[in-house]
C-alpha cells in the first residue's frame, strides 16, 4: 500500500509541472508601430489591427466575439501524414463581427495565424496576422467585413500550411469550402500510404519506353526493333557526313558538264568504287587464307 502511495505521488510530482504550463505573454510587452501594427522585441507580431473603423457596407457591429485558437505539432496527430495544425480548422461569424483571437503557440518554434483576403483599403496586405515564437500568446482585434465569404487562415512559415496548419473562416453563410483544410475537405493531393515494397527508380526515357514492348513480347520473338532504328540513324548520319564532305569535290567533278554526261561520269565513278571494293576485299581474303596455311602443322 505505500509503495501504491509513493508511485501516486511520484506521479502527481510529475504531472503538475505539465498542468502548470506557462505560455509568455506578449501582450504586455508589444510597441504600436501605427496602423495596426504591433511588434515586440521577443518575436511578437500583430499586423492589420483594428477595432474602430468599420469596413465599408457595416453599419455597425453586429456582435462582439472572442476565440482562443491553440497551434502545435500534438493537434497534428489525427490527421495522417500532417505535422503541424490548429486545434480548430474552421470558424463561423455574423457579418460585420468584432473579433479578437488569442493565439497560442504550443510548439518551440515560430508559428502564425493569418487570414487573408481583406479589403485593403483597411487592412494593408489585405490580412490580419498573429505571429508569434513559442510556448507563447498573443492577440489581436480586427472587424469582420459585411457579406458571406470564405476566408484563408494559416501558418505562413515555409511548409507549416502544407504541412496542416490551415484552416477557414466564414463570414455569414461562406462562399464555399477551401480545398486541403484537415478534417473539412479532401486533399487536393491525396497522400498514399499503401505499402509498395521497394520503390522502382524511373529508368531513362529510352529504355522505359522499350520495356513495356520486351515483358509483353511472346515466346520466341525478339526485339530488334529499336536496335534496327538506331543503326539506320547511325548509317544516316554517317551519309549525311560524308556527303557534306564530298559535295565540294563532287561538284568540282561535274563542273560544266550536261545532265547526261554527269549521269554517265558518276557511273564510272561508282563503277570504279565497285572494282576498288572488291579488290580490297579480295586481298583481304587471300592474305587471311594465306596467313592459316602458314599456321597448319606439315604433313
Amino acid at each position: 500500500m505505500v509503495k501504491l502511495l509513493l508511485a501516486g505521488a511520484l506521479i502527481l510530482g510529475a504531472a503538475a509541472p505539465l498542468a502548470a504550463q506557462e505560455y509568455e505573454d506578449h501582450n504586455k510587452m508589444l510597441m504600436d508601430h501605427g496602423a495596426g501594427h504591433l511588434m515586440d522585441m521577443g518575436g511578437g507580431m500583430v499586423m492589420g489591427q483594428n477595432t474602430e473603423t468599420l469596413p465599408g457596407g457595416c453599419d455597425k457591429i453586429s456582435e462582439t466575439k472572442e476565440i482562443t485558437v491553440h497551434a502545435g505539432h500534438k493537434y497534428a496527430e489525427k490527421f495522417p501524414g500532417r505535422m503541424f495544425a490548429f486545434d480548430t480548422q474552421e470558424y463561423q461569424f455574423k457579418p460585420c463581427t468584432k473579433l479578437t483571437v488569442n493565439f497560442i503557440n504550443e510548439d518551440n518554434i515560430r508559428h502564425q495565424w493569418m487570414m487573408h483576403g481583406l479589403p485593403k483599403y483597411l487592412y494593408p496586405k489585405g490580412m490580419f496576422h498573429l505571429e508569434v515564437s513559442g510556448p507563447a500568446k498573443i492577440s489581436g482585434t480586427l472587424i469582420l467585413p459585411p457579406g458571406d465569404r470564405t476566408y484563408l487562415v494559416h501558418c505562413d512559415i515555409a511548409q507549416h500550411m502544407e504541412k496542416g496548419m490551415k484552416g477557414q473562416l466564414k463570414v455569414g453563410a461562406g462562399s464555399g469550402d477551401l480545398p486541403s483544410i484537415p478534417g473539412v475537405t479532401a486533399y487536393e493531393i491525396q497522400d498514399d500510404y499503401q505499402d509498395s515494397g521497394i520503390p522502382v527508380i524511373a529508368k531513362p526515357a529510352a529504355k522505359a519506353a522499350a520495356a513495356p514492348a520486351d515483358a509483353s513480347a511472346p515466346a520466341g520473338s525478339t526485339a530488334a526493333a529499336p536496335q534496327e532504328d538506331s543503326f539506320v540513324s547511325g548509317i544516316t548520319v554517317i551519309g549525311l557526313a560524308i556527303g557534306f564532305l564530298l559535295a565540294p569535290a563532287l561538284a568540282r567533278a561535274f563542273k560544266g558538264m550536261t545532265f547526261s554526261e554527269a549521269v554517265t561520269h558518276a557511273f564510272v565513278l561508282l563503277r570504279h568504287l565497285i572494282g576498288f571494293v572488291l579488290g580490297a576485299i579480295a586481298r583481304l581474303v587471300k592474305k587471311i587464307t594465306s596467313n592459316k596455311s602458314k599456321m597448319l602443322p606439315g604433313g
